[in-house]
């Protein structure tokens, strides 16, 4: 009896927890007023959905709904706000996604919506909200994205903090390089006047934020022209894959800090593999069997083009199963500070008679 009590116990301790963390403006009828400027905090944790207060056909693919939770902002004046969203602090790596909509409460039919973002990561990140009027009641619906549990700070400014919200690039298919050394090259657009610094910040692909590796100075020459080509040089922290981002920003001014550029760069310590390949090198000798008759009976003699010596004696029947077998590994050859190679050739054929050829043949490195 005193362990189906104690059970019992915990049962309601779990639910009172949960009921505790379930933030007020749950609902669309008790959403938080916000005041222009104001920080607050929030948390997703807890959170459930109205489904009669949402309608995804109207933002697509941008946000599924599962632990939303509402605001509004009455702008005191007409102009350009920022939704600054910051201090995220989740569960999962992918942080919150934000609706901005007008229209009346709990009746999709009447929402238009004017922003949807999946902010992806935990940076300190904004949105932009141009042409607000004054005394017009804006709905904000935060909501964690694919369930992700988040506390956060929400904030409706005149002034932008953290990064613009603009989705990163995907990941590039090519094999990752195997230096750690990279070099970023950028421009600041001349569209830019007041920015004074660029921030270059790096994100492992994994990571839960990007941090700040680099603050680089827009710099003048003695006739007052503003600089416009800058390049940093950096060291990868290991194995992986990393976005680098640029923001041009100042502290001084009242322009939001504007995006310069994303890339990915990416460090392994494999090198790439070829079809034929031999661990340790990437370069080889392709044998032109496509110049001999299907079933001949084919030898090369491989022979430096410089002192005449024996490298590699090979011989084959040409059949569409040898074309793998043409491909020679030649790294020791292109170390040798060879490019070319002469080759012997001494083909029998099925029917005709046995000739000769002597070709002077190429090093290749397949995939540069």
């Amino acid at each position: 009896m005193l362990r189906k009590l104690s059970m019992t116990a915990g049962v309601v301790y779990g639910l009172s927890l949960a009921a505790r963390a379930q933030v007020a403006n749950d609902n669309i009828e008790n959403r938080r007023l916000l005041r222009a400027e104001e920080i607050i905090t929030s948390t997703t944790t807890g959170c459930t959905v109205q489904p009669g207060c949402v309608d995804e056909r109207l933002t697509g693919k941008c946000i599924e709904y599962h632990n939303d939770q509402w605001f509004e902002f009455r702008p005191p004046a007409a102009g350009t706000y920022y939704v600054n969203i910051g201090g995220q602090r989740c569960r999962d790596v992918r942080g919150v996604q934000l609706v901005v909509l007008t229209g009346t409460p709990c009746e999709p039919a009447t929402y238009r919506i004017l922003s949807c973002t999946s902010f992806g990561t935990q940076d300190d990140l904004f949105i932009t909200l141009p042409n607000l009027q004054a005394g017009v009641p804006y709905l904000l619906d935060v909501d964690g994205y694919l369930k992700d549990y988040c506390t956060f700070t929400l904030q409706v400014s005149g002034r932008a903090r953290g990064l613009p919200a603009v989705p990163a690039p995907g990941v590039p298919p090519t094999a990752p390089g195997n230096s750690r050394f990279i070099e970023l090259s950028w421009e600041v657009p001349d569209s830019l006047p007041t920015a004074t610094y660029c921030r270059v910040l790096r994100r492992e692909q994994r990571g839960f934020r990007a941090a700040e590796i680099r603050r680089v100075p827009i710099t003048r020459n003695v006739y007052g022209t503003r600089r416009a080509a800058y390049t940093l040089t950096d060291t990868l922290p290991g194995v992986g894959q990393y976005l680098y981002q640029v923001v041009a920003e100042n502290d001084d001014a009242p322009e939001p800090p504007a995006l310069l550029k994303q890339q990915w760069v990416g460090y392994s310590l494999l090198r790439p593999v070829y079809a034929g390949a031999i661990d340790g090198g990437t370069t080889f000798l392709d044998l032109p069997l496509a110049r001999y008759p299907r079933g001949a009976y084919v030898s090369f003699l491989v022979i430096n083009p410089q002192n005449g010596n024996l490298l590699r004696a090979l011989s084959l029947t040409n059949q569409p199963g040898d074309v793998p077998r043409a491909r020679l590994y030649a790294q020791p050859w292109r170390d040798a500070g060879l490019t070319k190679v002469a080759v012997d050739v001494t083909c029998r054929p099925v029917r005709g008679a046995t000739f000769i050829e002597h070709l002077l043949l190429p090093l290749s490195t397949p995939g540069y």
